[in-house]
């Protein structure tokens, strides 16, 4: 109950605005079902309409049942943007966020990973039913999550192109799969990537290394070097970065309205939207 108030509250505020193996060096601290909440009536920047905001489940290719919130827009021509969480969080990271692209003219899409566990009252369903079916849920493990969201998406929604959005652990992962999709991905936007894992015997920037999609890529300041060599791999020619000034944040939630300098991060999120995913 108390989340679906969060999202009819995000959706009331927006509608009345004008305008594997895994080695984790991931802070996951602040990550609990019930803390580390996001302003949902933050207010949106343009007015587009909302058709709904529902919660669904999709079959994984191993049968886990994913939890996930779709975010749709009326008669929307631009890519449907995939939102997928950090370490030790939950499709609660996006509960702000998604609004706000929404704003912007997104259909979003977001998941709850198998490898994860809650924020902003909003808990990982999709760990638990991993857990249950006694699957493994580490990092790598939930690339099967993020493959099924895809698969989804391009069926459910009207549009051969989405965008994929990774926060962590998971802009790690979407690097990876914007290889795989080559042809269905037309950006990528990865908060904090790092080498946290291998997959199938490869690092990270092996796969950057084949990417000549639209790629932007930040971070918090400090986490600089962990992404470093994975962006100079990257062939494309349409690539951006933004290192804030000062400290920044961690994965997506630096969009928050209470992390400090989200506005920056916004402000470069969107001209990249804008250039390469408009």
């Amino acid at each position: 109950m108390r989340y679906t108030f969060i999202l009819l509250t995000a959706l009331a505020v927006l509608l009345s605005c004008k305008d594997g193996s895994s080695t984790s060096n991931i802070d996951t601290s602040s990550a609990t079902d019930h803390i580390e909440q996001a302003n949902p009536n933050d207010q949106a920047m343009n007015s587009n309409t909302i058709k709904e905001v529902r919660t669904t489940t999709i079959k994984s290719k191993d049968g886990v049942p994913i939890t996930a919130d779709i975010y749709e827009v009326e008669n929307s021509s631009k890519p449907v943007i995939l939102l997928f969480h950090q370490a030790g969080y939950s499709r609660g990271e996006y509960i702000e966020i998604a609004p706000k692209l929404n704003a912007l003219g997104y259909t979003c899409l977001a998941i709850d990973q198998r490898s994860g566990k809650g924020v902003n009252g909003v808990a990982n369903e999709t760990n638990k039913e991993a857990k249950a079916a006694k699957k493994n849920t580490e990092f790598a493990d939930a690339i099967v999550d993020l493959r099924a969201a895809i698969e989804f998406s391009l069926e459910e929604f009207d549009t051969d192109k989405v965008i994929l959005w990774g926060s962590s652990y998971s802009s790690s992962l979407v690097l990876i799969l914007g290889n795989e999709y080559a042809d269905q991905v037309s950006a990528i936007l990865s908060f904090a990537p790092g080498e946290y894992f291998t997959y199938e015997g490869k690092k990270i920037a092996d796969y950057a290394a084949g990417l000549e999609t639209p790629v932007f890529i930040t971070s918090a300041k400090n986490e600089y070097n962990n992404w470093k060599a994975i962006y100079e791999s990257i062939p494309s020619t349409s690539k951006a970065h933004y290192l804030p000034e000062d400290k920044g944040h961690h994965g997506s939630k630096a969009l928050w309205e209470k992390s400090a300098g989200h506005e920056s991060y916004w402000k470069h999120v969107e001209g990249f939207l804008a250039e390469h995913a408009g």
